[in-house]
């Protein structure tokens, strides 16, 4: 017997397998059927009690059940299995009880592999073990992800309606008010578990920042703005820009209703980007953010040099309305600004419309007009913030989205007061 701990694999030669728990607690075993974009082809790639079998996997009877694979029935579209146990009653926690234990034994019941899932807190539902096609063999990889969302996001995130599914789908109860309420979007399911885990912490470190400033449930278009000049040729290089990039997915999900960050690259002239979604965001950067010549009908070439922030600001102040919802802008820089009166102009202007420019310096440079943001007078309200990072990567999440995010929720309420936002 192989004994797994957290994402370690080991291969499957057996053609047929079973899934089991053991656990203390009462729990309902389950399973997704997913292909290479993470999700089911239909509802009838969900196996539960409600719908025993799937083609090439079949629940079988008892507490908790257990889950009968025979590898050679599961459909060529299939790329992986994941088994899911939920805990019976969903206002419960796994941290009450034991560890629970996933086994994956032959047809004669010899256990090839177990799997200890240490570490549980809060979670009323984990993903177990995913059984994944390596070419034309099978692996088992021990997961043990608890799901922030719950077992009705975990099933819909994975294509499931839960509407024609399991009916607890839809009766979990909502987080307690002291409870970060964690969202999530359609594209997390495609993520590797690794990926998926370290954006759920920085889910939750975005969340925590929101619930401290009694704006959660807020909503929010969120603009990312990143400087492309030539003194910033180091910081993509040696991909701080990337980190960047993936470190503001999550505030998108949190914010933005489709969980998109809308994209700008900028230096003398600007170009607005796809869209960057948290399935394809190492891809968006690996491109994006490295591209020269004409792609697109974008002139890359000419994006760089000096800067100059006007003709980006006032694209984006020309795609507010006045009345609309709140949009916050989160705009990268490694100093310039050298057009302060301008600027500041801009600014008063800006005031009026439904905006919040969240301004962050990288590395040490001279931010000119940036620094005396708190200073600047005849504005409706205060519309922008400001702070520097002399190396953003030696900053934490739960430091960084407390700076990024500090000053917005104040905006919201300034800007609904004073008839900006309505």
């Amino acid at each position: 017997m192989g004994a797994l701990v957290k994402g370690q694999n080991g291969a499957l030669a057996a053609a047929r397998v079973v899934v089991s728990v053991r656990t203390e607690a009462a729990v309902d075993v389950s399973a997704l059927l997913v292909t290479e974009a993470g999700v089911v082809r239909s509802d009838q790639d969900f196996v539960f009690f409600n719908q025993p079998s799937a083609p090439g996997v079949m629940l079988q009877a008892g507490a908790p059940g257990a889950l009968a694979v025979s590898f050679d029935e599961v459909p060529a579209e299939i790329a992986q299995l994941r088994a899911v146990i939920t805990l019976g009653d969903p206002t419960e926690s796994f941290v009450r009880y034991g560890a629970p234990v996933a086994t994956v034994a032959d047809a004669s019941g010899n256990v090839l592999y177990e799997y200890r899932i240490d570490g549980l807190d809060s979670e009323s539902v984990v993903i177990a073990l995913e059984l994944y096609r390596r070419g034309a063999e099978w692996k088992v990889r021990a997961v043990g992800q608890g799901y922030a969302g719950g077992f009705a996001a975990l099933v819909t995130d994975h294509g499931v309606r839960v509407d024609d599914a399991d009916e607890s789908a839809q009766t979990q109860p909502q987080p307690a008010p002291t409870e970060p309420q964690i969202r999530t979007v359609p594209g997390e399911a495609a993520l590797s578990f690794e990926k998926r885990e370290k954006l759920d912490l920085r889910k939750r470190a975005v969340a925590k920042v929101l619930l401290d400033k009694n704006a959660l449930g807020v909503r929010a278009r969120v603009v990312l703005v990143i400087d492309k000049t030539g003194s910033m040729l180091k910081q993509y290089r040696t991909k701080v820009v990337h980190r960047v990039v993936q470190r503001m997915v999550p505030v998108a999900i949190q914010l933005d209703d489709n969980g998109a960050l809308e994209a700008y690259l900028y230096a003398l002239s600007f170009a607005k980007l796809p869209d960057i979604t948290v399935e394809h965001s190492d891809a968006w950067a690996q491109t994006f953010l490295h591209l020269g010549g004409t792609h697109g009908g974008i002139d890359y070439d000419r994006i760089g040099g000096r800067n100059d922030e006007l003709p980006i600001m006032r694209d984006i102040m020309d795609s507010l309305r006045p009345g609309a919802g709140p949009t916050l802008i989160l705009f990268f820089t490694d100093g310039g600004f050298a057009k302060k009166r301008e600027i500041a102009a801009l600014m008063r202007e800006a005031s009026h419309l439904p905006a919040f420019w969240q301004f962050i310096g990288l590395g040490k440079a001279n931010y000119g007009v940036l620094r005396s943001l708190d200073e600047m007078t005849d504005r409706i309200v205060d519309n922008a913030g400001f702070f520097a990072l002399d190396d953003i990567d030696r900053v934490d999440d739960a430091e960084l989205y407390a700076r990024l995010l500090s000053e917005f929720p104040d905006w919201i309420k300034a800007a609904t007061a004073a008839g900006v936002l309505r």
